[in-house]
């Protein structure tokens, strides 16, 4: 009897430290598919946002490749820049291909300070074969209110080369386009306001309801009736009055961006045909489908042959072409996916029928 009774003490223990070690193991992965996140890394506060800024000007110190004498505008540039100096020159008398015509384009963040260094983006407007080794000559950047907000100068880097030659050339990425890290300087701040009145405005990133629903109930949490829904991408926050000035208004902005979240994300498959690439979310399902794909391949083979005439005929010897044709088309099984199933159930299911990336991408534009 004592030895029955130690061993259902013994099964009683295993089988509570199976459920207490298998629950956390069914439960892990759904809250892992559902992180929560910071509102931070989800929304931002409406005002806080980048402005683009942007200007024309002249690069040179360019190895020949800059824009021919066809392209005007860059002569003028040059001819006007000469006068500025003292130099008295006319259109007419400039012959360079080492100068080149090009924009420049900027992003200046909400906040920016006079002094501040910003990353600038060149390229050309004419018909430069190539702006390596080139200097951006100084530039003022405005935006779209005509307003100058800073100046970009200094050598470009660029991430590839066109090199030609007579009877060949090699050309890696494009060299037209280059860029300056910290090339431009802010001469002018850009106000930017973040309470409109005594309320502030949180913008998610992706817009959705549920998202937007469950955002104003943490900050509620945190802040009691404080904040509302305006729609499925704006959250009104009113702060209180302890965080209504200009000194605790920062405080309180942090305050929400650490808050987490648990964002909610509708079924979306992101199909690139160009690049082959495929982004399915995890919340994907699909309805019963057989899938049969097959390869076909299809070779054409020109062969020259001579048609050589009898001897005592009147024909003359010709040169032909003889034309192959063969057609494979490969066999594959049918494959039946059931309702339910998941983007990554399918993914290993067609890798099983050797599907590649760009058959993949007929297959999910034809499964609805």
């Amino acid at each position: 009897m004592k030895i029955n009774a130690l061993i259902n003490t013994i099964f009683k223990y295993l089988v509570i430290s199976f459920f207490t070690v298998l629950v956390p193991l069914i439960v892990t992965p759904y809250k892992s598919a559902q992180a929560a996140v910071r509102v931070k890394d989800i929304a931002y506060i409406q005002g806080v946002r980048d402005n683009q800024i942007y200007g024309y000007g002249l690069v040179i110190g360019l190895q020949g490749t800059g824009d021919s004498q066809i392209f005007k505008i860059t002569r003028q540039m040059a001819v006007n820049i000469f006068q500025k100096m003292g130099v008295l020159i006319s259109d007419s008398d400039f012959f360079s291909k080492n100068v080149a015509a090009v924009m420049i384009t900027a992003n200046i963040p909400a906040f920016a300070r006079p002094g501040d260094k910003l990353d600038v983006i060149i390229s050309s407007i004419g018909d430069s074969k190539s702006l390596e080794g080139g200097v951006l000559l100084q530039t003022a950047l405005q935006g779209a209110d005509n307003e100058v907000y800073a100046v970009a100068q200094g050598p470009l880097s660029i991430g590839g080369y066109n090199v030609e030659g007579q009877a060949q050339s090699t050309r890696k990425n494009i060299s037209t386009t280059a860029y300056i890290p910290n090339g431009a300087i802010v001469e002018k701040e850009i106000q930017a306001s973040i309470l409109y009145g005594k309320s502030l405005s949180v913008v998610l990133r992706d817009p959705d309801f549920t998202t937007a629903t469950r955002l104003v109930e943490v900050i509620n949490n945190l802040y009691p009736n404080s904040s509302k829904a305006i729609d499925s991408a704006v959250v009104n926050i009113i702060p209180p009055s302890d965080f209504q000035s200009e000194n605790t208004i920062v405080r309180f902005v942090a305050n929400i961006e650490e808050l987490y979240i648990r964002p909610d994300s509708i079924a979306r498959v992101i199909i690139n045909e160009r690049t082959g690439t495929i982004v399915a979310g995890e919340n994907v399902r699909i309805a019963t489908v057989a899938v049969a794909h097959g390869n076909l391949s299809i070779t054409i083979s020109e062969k020259p042959e001579v048609s050589q005439p009898n001897a005592l005929s009147s024909g003359e010897t010709k040169k032909v072409q003889r034309t192959d044709i063969q057609i494979s088309e490969e066999e594959k099984r049918l494959l039946v996916l059931q309702e339910g199933v998941t983007i990554s159930d399918v993914a290993r299911a067609l890798n099983v029928l050797g599907v590649t990336p760009r058959d993949l991408i007929s297959i999910f534009q034809a499964i609805k």
